[in-house]
């Protein structure tokens, strides 16, 4: 795991094996970023000049090495590019993303330092938890371990003495290290993580973090009229779980409650996924990986809130014994579901699981899952749709998914594309609707599980959840750990208000 540490050393005094500096596009050619003067000192003046001649642009995801002069203590320097250059400072997602580039470049590495432009304890925490993110690598199934990260990365500012740079690189800290859990779970081949073994990594972390953990297992939820997570896992080997993590606080004023969905894999069931849609499917189960990292994050913050993660966690495979088309499922509470596609299964266990956060009259419901294909269509793989009963809370989650560097966006709930839900002749409802607007019929399907008079939130990370293309940023290849730094934001936002 990758350390992190704050200094006030000078970049060129600073034994480490790399030195990174931060270069931009200006009007003229190629700028170096606040942070790199010692550095530049360093080579007479002719940084820019040498970096030119390597062909470095100053372009965001840029990284160009040179060797270091006899001046420095470093034998490594690397500069990476921040796009356009900023007269104001540089955004913190700017930064983000550049540590994130220099953690991955550096891969193999044991010390790094990163001479980046930090003004303030926003900025050292984004270069830390960029450059955590960034160092991330799943080699659990490769036989050498795969490439090890960047063993320490060192952010070099003058705020070292003060106490808010050192707790911006705990929160850093805290966050980074629980997206990058998140992270492996997602990654995780679905022969390893199942519903019962997912249950059992939610205990561990209880226990070494000191949360309450309940976990129903199939005999518990068919006792208790769990019908969409027992409908869901009816064809699977392995059987389903809701899992509870609670996070308390003694002064707290307000609860939330954040419920994932925790497909571990899903083949579709009987509505069988072609091939091609199937490789993935493992990260299913994004949504709970989220929701059971920010609750952890916000116990290691020590937010004054009350958080509680509900981990709705089921299989979806077909055999003789799966819900079929045409099925009918009583679901937690009393309602009835016709099933008209069982790969529109996640609605069903979170369904179950909302009803149950319900129950303990939480002032919001914040659901997150990698619900459906048409949210992808219509934002693309970088962007989750926000929908709520609540206008305020959906504009609000915009605004801070787009605080913490996530993409997000408002989307509508019509109430003309819930007929097409309601109309089942055998049913209180069916789990499918009009095909057009599909992320939004699904959304409209959990809507109606909400109990009244509670404000309720769905993000579909569908999208970004899972990443295919080339690194990017911090973002690796594979899982992402969508939505956790936006919950976590939200949960910090609670505490802060004393209400939601």
């Amino acid at each position: 795991m990758t350390a992190l540490s704050v200094s006030t050393s000078s970049a060129a005094s600073l034994r480490a094996d790399a030195l990174v500096v931060g270069v931009a596009k200006g009007p003229k050619g190629i700028v170096l970023a606040p942070g790199a003067e010692a550095v530049n000192e360093a080579f007479e003046g002719k940084l820019t000049e040498i970096l030119g001649t390597l062909g470095a642009t100053g372009a965001e995801g840029e990284a160009v090495k040179v060797a270091a002069p006899a001046g420095l203590k470093a034998p490594l320097v690397l500069a990476v590019g921040l796009g356009e250059a900023a007269e104001d400072g540089y955004t913190l997602e700017t930064l983000r993303r550049a540590a994130g580039v220099a953690a991955r470049t550096l891969a193999g590495s044991k010390k790094a330092a990163l001479a980046l432009p930090v003004d303030s304890a926003p900025d050292v925490e984004a270069v830390a938890l960029g450059g955590l993110l960034g160092s991330y690598s799943y080699g659990t199934y490769k036989a050498n371990g795969g490439k090890e990260p960047v063993g320490e990365l060192v952010v070099l500012s003058a705020r070292k003495g003060s106490k808010d740079a050192k707790a911006a690189v705990e929160r850093a800290a805290a966050i980074g290290e629980e997206m990058n859990r998140a992270r492996d779970l997602v990654n995780a081949a679905p022969n390893d993580l199942n519903p019962k073994s997912f249950a059992a990594i939610a205990q561990a972390a209880g226990k070494e973090h000191g949360l309450k953990v309940e976990v129903l297992d199939e005999k518990a939820l068919t006792k208790g009229g769990f019908g969409g997570l027992m409908g869901v896992g009816a064809g699977s080997a392995n059987p389903p779980r809701l899992v509870k993590v609670a996070y308390t606080h003694p002064k707290a004023k307000a609860s939330l409650a954040f419920v994932g969905k925790g497909i571990t894999y899903d083949s579709g069931g009987i509505s069988l996924k072609p091939a091609g849609h199937n490789e993935t499917m493992k990260c299913d189960m994004a949504g709970a990986a989220a929701v059971f990292a920010a609750v952890v994050a916000a116990k290691r913050l020590g937010l004054v809130v009350n958080v509680t993660a509900w981990l709705a966690l089921a299989e979806n495979m077909p055999s003789g014994s799966a819900t079929r088309p045409g099925d009918v499922l009583r679901m937690y509470g009393g309602k009835t579901v016709e099933v008209l596609n069982t790969d529109a299964e996640g609605r069903l266990v979170l369904a179950d699981a909302i009803v149950k956060a319900g129950e303990e009259s939480p002032d919001v419901i914040v659901d997150v899952a990698t619900l459906t294909g048409a949210m992808v269509l219509a934002l693309g793989n970088r962007t989750f749709g926000v929908m709520s009963n609540s206008d305020e809370l959906r504009e609000n989650l915009h605004t801070v998914a787009g605080k913490v560097g996530e993409q997000s966006w408002p989307m509508p709930l019509p109430a003309e594309l819930r007929a097409g839900m309601t109309d089942s002749t055998i049913a209180d409802m069916a789990n499918m609707g009009e095909r057009m607007g599909g992320g939004l019929v699904a959304g409209l399907f959990l809507q109606e599980f909400v109990a009244e008079g509670i404000d309720w939130a769905h993000l579909d990370i569908a999208g970004p959840a899972f990443h295919e293309s080339a690194p990017f940023g911090y973002t690796p290849k594979g899982g992402t750990a969508s939505a956790v730094r936006t919950l976590v934001r939200f949960a910090e936002q609670t505490a802060a208000n004393g209400k939601a």
